[in-house]
């Protein structure tokens, strides 16, 4: 008898999980998580891409079967996944896993909430599939980890692993929740991998499709996985086979045996990095260091700033220069080292750095430009070494009286090592969920979901959430 396929292996063992097997830390992240990204979903609502999307599905049209976050009225669940996913990802503000450079939430949570809102699962039961999507998104985002490199194939090669991966994740989720057995699950991923997409230029020079690429995830992942209920079959090598997953992305550049080492007994989603600040996650340790500068120095004594970073990050943060210091929007902004760094700097709110910190009128503010203008991005040999089990940054202020201060920022708040509490986490929901529901009904909200007996229906917290919009 031959070893299990990949595809095979993951369908086992997403069709053992279940909630009473899984880590009380597992359990309690999950539902941590869904916190964060339904406030996430809910402080995009105001977006002008959040509107563009919501036209979008609803111009497909369908029975209500799910909610969309933030909206009076339901649509289907493929549809409701894509809005809730282009949600969760729009503010930049979503969690990291770390190394991988994947952003699981955005996909998972949206798919996982859809479909469980549609089956009438339990909120326990939507915790199991979450888990589920978890690893396998993470597990096989790690497989194209180069370790020699330093970095993700994916990544090196212009793919965006979070929602290649995010739909590989929710279509193991979503059909676990639809009932399918181990073969069907491994169907359902052999299906997904044809439906994965994402470029990632939009990080380096701008636009505004970056948004959509989770939502896309969490659309594809139900489609695949209503494919395999319907009795569509996938290659049982879709993952390895010369034709397969890794071959396509990564040229063949994979390490397999990073998606079943530990698979069932060891979980990634407690060590997933939650995000403090609305940006690039390479910009937080720098934001980091500027929170820390400006209580000594005044703006006006800033002559010139050097950030050092790890190589890789360097084009995706600093590049190309002339957009970095005067980047379109306050979205744009999110992804520039060294606007960021003047937004800690002149800013700040929330945990250290909020949302209307990168508002378009301070991108197009002087004090916020000129500032900008004077931060500098380099690669530093101490930042590689340590990239990307961290985003570390050496921060080196030159002052106007020619005094040089430095701060080492080595990790990154929000994750194992420095982490977020509980009370941070609804500090952060409450900020977000504020830019849409009254203040009583963002923290009935965050209760519901934090306490909500597990046995209790998704679609009865969803509804709450519906509610919570109309108050």
């Amino acid at each position: 008898m031959s070893d299990p396929t990949i595809a095979q292996a993951l369908g086992a063992f997403a069709a053992r999980v279940e909630h009473g097997t899984l880590p009380p830390e597992v359990t309690t992240s999950v539902r941590e998580r869904i916190l964060d990204t339904v406030g996430l979903c809910l402080g995009a609502v105001p977006l002008e891409t959040s509107r563009m999307a919501l036209r979008v599905a609803q111009a497909w049209s369908g029975p209500e079967q799910a909610t969309v976050l933030g909206t009076p009225g339901g649509l289907p669940a493929t549809s409701a996944a894509f809005v809730n996913g282009v949600l969760a990802h729009s503010l930049d503000f979503d969690d990291t896993h770390l190394p991988s450079v994947l952003h699981p939430s955005a996909s998972i949570i949206p798919g996982v909430l859809a479909v469980a809102e549609q089956t009438g699962a339990s909120i326990d039961e939507a915790i199991s599939a979450a888990a589920v999507g978890y690893e396998v998104c993470v597990r096989t985002g790690m497989a194209a980890y180069d370790r020699s490199l330093g970095n993700s194939v994916f990544f090196e090669r212009g793919w965006h692993a979070t929602s290649i991966c995010g739909t590989l994740g929710v279509a193991a989720a979503a059909a676990k929740l639809m009932g399918l057995e181990a073969a069907g699950i491994a169907h359902a991923l052999g299906i997904a991998v044809s439906m994965g997409s994402g470029v990632i230029e939009g990080n380096r020079a701008g636009g505004s499709v970056k948004r959509l690429h989770c939502g896309w995830a969490a659309h594809a992942g139900l489609v695949a996985a209503q494919c395999a209920r319907a009795g569509v079959t996938g290659p049982p090598t879709a993952f390895e086979g010369r034709f397969g997953f890794y071959q396509a992305f990564c040229g063949g550049l994979a390490a397999p045996d990073e998606i079943d080492r530990g698979l069932g007994t060891e979980w990634c989603i407690p060590g997933i990095f939650y995000k403090p600040y609305p940006a690039n996650h390479f910009t937080h340790t720098g934001i980091d260091a500027a929170l820390a500068l400006r209580l000594k120095v005044r703006p006006d004594e800033v002559a010139g700033v050097t950030i050092g970073v790890a190589s890789p990050t360097v084009r995706t943060i600093g590049e190309p220069r002339a957009e970095k210091i005067r980047p379109q929007s306050g979205y744009h902004g999110q992804f520039s080292g060294p606007f960021t760094f003047a937004a800690a700097f002149l800013g700040g709110g929330g945990l250290g750095v909020s949302l209307e910190d990168f508002s378009d009128a301070n991108a197009r503010d002087e004090r916020y430009l000129t500032l900008s203008s004077r931060v500098k991005i380099v690669a530093d040999p101490e930042c590689d070494r340590i990239f990307p089990n961290q985003f570390p940054s050496i921060v080196r202020l030159t002052t106007t009286s020619g005094a040089v201060l430095e701060e080492r920022v080595m990790a990154n708040r929000g994750g194992p090592g420095r982490p977020l509490s509980r009370e941070e986490l609804r500090v952060k929901f409450a900020d977000n969920a504020g830019r849409t529901l009254p203040q009583s009904a963002a923290s009935d909200l965050g209760d519901a979901i934090l306490e909500m007996s597990g046995s209790r229906k998704v679609s009865q917290l969803m509804a709450l959430a519906a509610l919570s919009a109309a108050r």
